[in-house]
């Protein structure tokens, strides 16, 4: 991984040479990208995520939006404690450093600050992870085989044996590509920590909020007590749950 910084004014941008040729032609706004015809797609959460082609590969492109009732006075604007603190910056160096791990996570590419005063807006492009869906996706239209619920416990130990901790970890944030493998992605405000019962339970109790909120909402979502045991037996492999 070619890691480099490029600086103009008040743009900081955080890129890995391998990926990125020119970082001073990158650009980070969705109009933009439309301009030049190189948006495939999109996908809804808080906010529009944005799928583009640019030199020859497929992105995903983030802004970063908050949440909660302090979106009610800014959208996506960030206190400003130093680049390093940024969220962008501190997301794509997660990505990177959880690469290294071999840990099924999005490669990153590259991030964007704008600083203005005393705040930052920001965005994160990501490598598309290719022919994959999200696991609320899929469990709307299928049920998934015992295999894969063993499968997805077995990796989100994996995880949190590397002491990897997902601040939002919900359906919409697993992925599960044509091959059969899962991959975790939008790791905002994630981090590393040292490994420990309290919070590793507490990120498995937040995907099954998760699940039976979406099988709340709909009774033709897939998702059962007995899915939710073979994801335990999967978790349980080391004993840790």
């Amino acid at each position: 991984m070619g890691v480099r910084e490029f600086r103009q004014g008040n743009r900081y941008i955080l890129y890995d040479a391998d990926l990125i040729a020119s970082p001073q032609q990158l650009v980070f706004d969705a109009s933009d990208w439309a301009a030049r015809s190189a948006i495939i797609g999109f996908a809804e959460g808080r906010g529009t995520t944005f799928f583009v082609q640019h030199e020859g590969r497929d992105f995903v492109l983030r802004h970063y939006l908050r949440g909660g009732f302090i979106a009610r006075v800014s959208a996506d604007r960030y206190v400003w404690l130093g680049l390093r603190r940024t969220r962008a910056f501190r997301e794509w160096h997660l990505l990177a450093r959880m690469r290294e791990m071999s840990l099924p996570v999005p490669q990153p590419a590259a991030a964007r600050v704008i600083r203005r005063g005393l705040f930052y807006t920001a965005d994160l492009m990501t490598v598309r992870i290719p022919e994959a869906t999200t696991l609320s996706e899929l469990l709307t239209r299928e049920p998934l085989a015992e295999g894969y619920w063993i499968a997805l416990g077995s990796l989100l130990l994996r995880f949190h044996v590397s002491g990897v901790y997902h601040a939002d970890l919900n359906a919409n944030n697993i992925l599960l590509d044509r091959g059969g493998r899962f991959h975790l992605i939008d790791f905002d405000r994630g981090r590393l920590r040292r490994p420990a019962r309290h919070w590793q339970e507490a990120n498995l109790n937040r995907l099954r909020r998760s699940l039976d909120k979406l099988a709340n909402r709909s009774p033709e979502f897939h998702f059962s007590e007995e899915d939710w045991e073979n994801l335990l037996t999967g978790y349980r492999s080391a004993g840790l749950a």
